[in-house]
């Protein structure tokens, strides 16, 4: 087997946020959602990690979201101790289903909808579905009261969208009836042409990442160009040479 195909390569979110004590510079903050208990989570949380540092070599914050039932019980520090070599790693989590829907519901930030969202839709099989289909009106309605801009309010609502589900076809009509006459028709995209996009556009990254993984390959491996020639003629940054040069081991 592939040894790189048990190691994934690609995080949930990797974003890039400036700091706010007035210094030009900038942090990584890597988000990974887990929906389900894997006991290999923390490991794979190490591994993403140091990955991280060793491309971009920047401060790097980890954030895990849980958004499922049986996710309390993951592991959330990832220890290694072998013949008198220690690492320990721990990382920020946030469980949905630990949650308060209550304060959720009173808070300002319009995520705490999305998570509201999230934790009804973990609890819905108690709540039944005609006060499921309220509950979820009442966040869209709540949602369009809050001072947000057009491009996220879309994406938002259309995360509603895609995430409230019913085994009554006829509720799904009714919330999607709600979303229109609330935002008016304004909010026309459709999350099967959301989700699409997002599918092409990965695709895209992660194919470019490829054939780039390859053509540098080929020139450490064909070549005695060093680090900063071959980063210019693949037009990537040195970091990413020296990732592949350690990976093939030369």
């Amino acid at each position: 087997m592939d040894e790189n195909a048990t190691h994934p390569k690609y995080v949930d979110k990797l974003v890039k946020v400036f700091t706010k004590d007035g210094n030009e510079e900038y942090i990584l903050v890597h988000v990974e959602v887990q929906g389900y208990n894997d006991p290999n989570f923390a490991k794979r949380m190490f591994t993403y990690f140091y990955r991280i540092i060793d491309k971009f070599n920047k401060r790097v914050t980890c954030i895990a979201l849980f958004t499922g039932n049986e996710t309390a019980g993951v592991k959330k520090q990832y220890e290694y101790d072998f013949l008198g070599t220690e690492n320990q790693f721990k990382f920020n989590y946030y469980n949905i289903i630990n949650q308060d829907i209550d304060i959720l519901g009173e808070s300002s930030n319009p995520f705490a909808l999305v998570v509201q969202t999230a934790l009804i839709a973990l609890q819905k099989d108690g709540l039944g579905e005609e006060n499921v289909l309220n509950l979820y009106k009442s966040i869209a309605r709540r949602l369009l009261q809050k001072y947000i801009s057009p491009v996220k309010m879309r994406a938002i609502m259309n995360f509603l969208k895609y995430y409230v589900s019913f085994e009554n076809k006829e509720n799904i009509s009714k919330f999607e009836e709600e979303i229109r006459t609330l935002t008016n028709n304004n909010f026309t995209m459709g999350i099967e042409e959301l989700l699409l996009e997002r599918a092409e556009r990965r695709a895209i990254e992660k194919g470019r990442e490829e054939i780039a993984y390859i053509f540098v390959k080929n020139l450490l491996i064909d070549t005695n160009f060093d680090n900063e020639k071959i980063a210019s003629l693949a037009a990537v940054d040195i970091s990413f040479v020296q990732l592949v040069r350690a990976e093939i081991g030369l």
